[in-house]
């Protein structure tokens, strides 16, 4: 049947569509100036970083062969199993853009220490101390950079479509990293790559450095909407202390993020489905080697043909994960990730081939991204920024630990049942808890739809630096109340007890029975008297049948105060209103 010429070269609408929306997400992310940085801070330095740890090896399988390899990598991803979670806590402790920057700047230092013992010929001991000291500095950098991420974005779809550039990110530098490593190291020498590495991180504190996240602002910046409307009246000019509060002790706060996972429900099972993710991965490393040389016949270095098929499903499933950020369905698409780490394994268990290799490795490919953008978001919008970035830190730890047992057991299962066997009770004992917690996993994407009032919250100047999971937090916790023209909303003297945002209508704000302003939808008032603790300045009265959202003072007052860049911008807004009174 003949057909028009170019019909079947077009698009379909559903390719059309996937392609717009990883378009748009994609605009997005580079359009905000400070993802921008941190993606290609991130892009440069994990390149720089699989380069070198390609160069480490085959340096290190030049002086001691396979055996010192082993040991090597053993060791290292020993210490950054314990250092991730200890480390991270610095996440919290300190601003996040400086754990970032000290990160980058000491790996560059440790960089080229190694370089100079190359040249110095030093011991191979040395040069593996300080290769193994600059993977565990970098452990912080990961739960950093995704800890700060939140308040990078503006909307939650924002922050799933960063978690997808980073996925993708991720997957490019991992396979363009140990070719540009590879390369350099037999057209130049060891010293140029761990030189390289250097700089690729020198480049990543730069970026860093210059991010100004978008929404700190600053005293002098002008007022958003509402910043100008609440009722000016004269109060005490020195704001109330902080009460003290017992600090936990340090191996509490190094805890904390296993604490929190494990008080979580929700938390606890996205644990276990990105646990059940990285065994397999753990697992790859042998039956990778065992697919390369039993199945495709080319030997241990067959390897690098796997890889290669595996990056190129994580290039295509990153744009897939980016595509479907605007749809919200993130627990979801982590479970379905996870079960396209284990069931494809079956296909060779059917029938072994090299296509069903191939297809193996492109369906776990295109798996990776859908668990790192979906476990990264939905870790981002649960958790307290307080202690977001040692739940990050707690995360890597375990994942680097279940990623070892994989790799641990998978020999002995091969060795005791055989690879068909073996790939099976893999795919099994990893593939249906996934799609056990399906109908879980839906729940949990509805009850992270943003609620009401979310979007109005995050338009307001104080509530802007708070992370979208804390800003969601507070849209849950509000209260709807209508006040009738003619009926006062807050009263001059009474006790400050709530804050409250006009949602529609109109109130007239007055001191003394003294006509101050209007304020209408979008427009706040009641901040002065809770950060200040004082009774109400001034009578705010309906003139218009108006709907206003309320938010109690202990709610108010926790958001406000937990992040410093809230409470700066709440002070400023009151300061301005003050002069203005």
């Amino acid at each position: 049947m003949a057909v028009e010429a170019g019909e079947d070269a077009a698009p379909s609408p559903v390719l059309r569509g996937a392609l717009t929306d990883t378009w748009t997400s994609l605009r997005s992310v580079f359009g905000n100036p400070s993802l921008r940085r941190i993606e290609l801070a991130l892009a440069g330095s994990m390149v720089g970083d699989w380069a070198y740890a390609t160069a480490v090896v085959v340096w290190a399988y030049g002086v001691g062969g396979a055996r010192l390899v082993g040991i090597w990598g053993a060791i290292r991803l020993l210490l950054m199993a314990f250092a991730s979670p200890l480390g991270s806590m610095l996440a919290d402790r300190l601003p996040r853009k400086r754990v970032l920057v000290t990160s980058d700047v000491l790996r560059a230092i440790l960089a080229v220490l190694a370089t100079l013992g190359l040249l110095a010929d030093a011991p191979a001991a040395v040069v593996l101390v300080l290769a193994t000291l600059l993977s565990v500095v970098g452990c912080v950098f990961r739960p950093a950079q995704m800890a700060w991420m939140p308040s990078l974005t503006r909307r939650p779809e924002e922050l799933t479509a960063a978690n997808g550039a980073s996925s993708t990110i991720e997957s490019l530098a991992f396979f363009l990293g140990p070719a540009l490593g590879a390369l350099l190291v037999s057209t130049t020498s060891v010293e140029v790559v761990f030189l390289l590495n250097a700089a690729t991180f020198l480049l990543s504190a730069a970026l860093v450095g210059g991010i100004r996240p978008i929404a700190g602002p600053t005293p002098g910046d002008a007022p958003a909407a509402g910043a100008d409307t609440d009722a000016g009246a004269d109060a005490p000019s020195d704001a109330p202390t902080d009460a003290p509060t017992d600090e936990p002790g340090m191996l509490a706060q190094m805890a904390g993020g296993f604490t929190h996972i494990g008080h979580d429900r929700d938390l606890l099972m996205v644990a276990i489905l990105v646990c059940t993710q990285t065994i397999v991965a753990g697992a790859t490393i042998v039956f990778g080697v065992v697919f390369a040389v039993e199945i495709l016949k080319l030997g241990p270095q067959g390897v690098g043909v796997i890889d290669s098929v595996f990056g190129v499903g994580a290039i295509v499933g990153g744009f897939y994960a980016i595509a479907r950020s605007a749809r919200n369905r993130v627990a979801g698409d982590l479970a379905v990730g996870t079960v396209l780490w284990s069931l494809p394994l079956l296909l060779v268990v059917i029938h072994p081939s090299p296509v069903t290799v191939f297809a193996s490795a492109v369906l776990l490919g295109f798996g990776n991204p859908m668990v790192d953008v979906n476990f990264a978001t939905i870790v981002q919008r649960l958790t307290p920024d307080a202690v977001l970035g040692r739940v990050f830190g707690a995360y890597e730890g375990v994942l680097i630990g279940t990623m070892a047992l994989g790799s641990a057991v998978m020999p002995f299962l091969i060795s005791g049942l055989g690879l068909r066997w073996a790939l099976a009770i893999l795919a099994v004992v990893v593939g249906v808890p996934a799609l056990a917690f399906l109908p879980r996993c839906r729940r949990l994407d509805a009850s992270m739809r943003a609620p009401e009032g979310t979007a109005l919250l995050r338009s307001i100047t104080i509530f802007s630096p708070l992370a979208p999971a804390t800003i969601e937090s507070l849209a849950r916790a509000l209260t709807t109340e209508t006040a009738p023209a003619g009926t006062a909303v807050v009263r001059e003297g009474e006790v400050s007890d709530r804050f409250l945002v006009i949602s529609s209508g109109r109130v007239e704000v007055t001191v003394a029975g003294e006509h101050i302003r209007f304020e209408g939808p979008g427009e706040f008032f009641g901040e002065i008297g809770l950060l200040r603790d004082v009774p109400r300045t001034a009578t705010v009265t309906a003139v218009e049948d108006t709907v206003l959202y309320s938010l109690a003072r202990e709610d108010f007052l926790d958001a406000v105060r937990g992040v410093d860049e809230s409470r700066a911008a709440a002070d400023d807004v009151v300061m301005r209103r003050l002069r203005r009174a």
